[in-house]
């Protein structure tokens, strides 16, 4: 039997962690948050972009495969924070649209990206959470991370359409979008009880509609 998992897929500060380990808490299903590695090519691609985002993208993308095999193997329920996708069809794709990567090396890191993800299992179904800028701009202000502040508006803007984007094309999997700005899960069990009912309805071959 395969394993079962879902993934959270959604925006810097969205509250993807958040909803992962309070889902985990309800239903048991095990926690899987995104692999913490250190980038031997971050600090060359801050300082030159366009000559090592290339790099760094690929090594970003090895991690999430091997991560994405590995709970593969688990014979536990998942619920996993951020998807091997989203690195290339949102985070690589605005570096190529932005200029920091040129046309040739996208089309190779995108190819490769593509022949890998054919061989791995597809979660059952992803949740997609969004929120408007000042919604993100909130909750990351609110989580306090120092090097997250001086993330620009423009730049969230750009990656929430990159997202609605992938979102509505994205065929391995169902998608499930959920608008984040009017719910607190955190706060209100209710809200979180909303959420859980939508994904148990799909995960038991019911249709369901956009949450918002």
């Amino acid at each position: 039997m395969s394993t079962q998992f879902i993934t959270i897929a959604g925006n810097i500060g969205v509250g993807k962690s958040t909803v992962v380990q309070l889902l985990a808490q309800r239903t048991g299903w095990e926690p899987v948050f995104e692999a913490v590695a250190e980038n031997p090519y971050l600090a060359d691609f801050y300082q030159d972009m366009q000559r090592w985002s290339f790099q760094s993208q690929v090594f970003f993308l090895s991690r999430r495969l091997q991560q994405h095999y590995d709970l593969l193997q688990n014979q536990n329920a998942i619920i996993q924070d951020r998807s091997v996708y989203e690195d290339a069809e949102i985070f690589a794709r605005n570096l190529y649209r932005q200029g920091h990567m040129s046309e040739r090396d996208w089309l190779c890191y995108f190819d490769l990206y593509q022949t890998l993800t054919t061989l791995l299992q597809p979660p059952q179904l992803v949740i997609y959470l969004k929120a408007s800028v000042p919604t993100l701009r909130r909750r990351i202000a609110q989580r306090g991370r120092d090097y997250e502040q001086d993330i620009a508006d423009d730049y969230l803007a750009q990656l929430n359409l990159l997202y609605d984007e992938w979102a509505a094309n994205f065929n391995l999997s169902p998608v499930l979008t959920i608008d984040t700005n009017n719910l607190n899960y955190v706060q209100y069990d209710e809200h979180l009880d909303q959420i859980w009912q939508k994904i148990e309805h799909r995960l038991q071959g019911r249709d369901f509609l956009a949450l918002s």
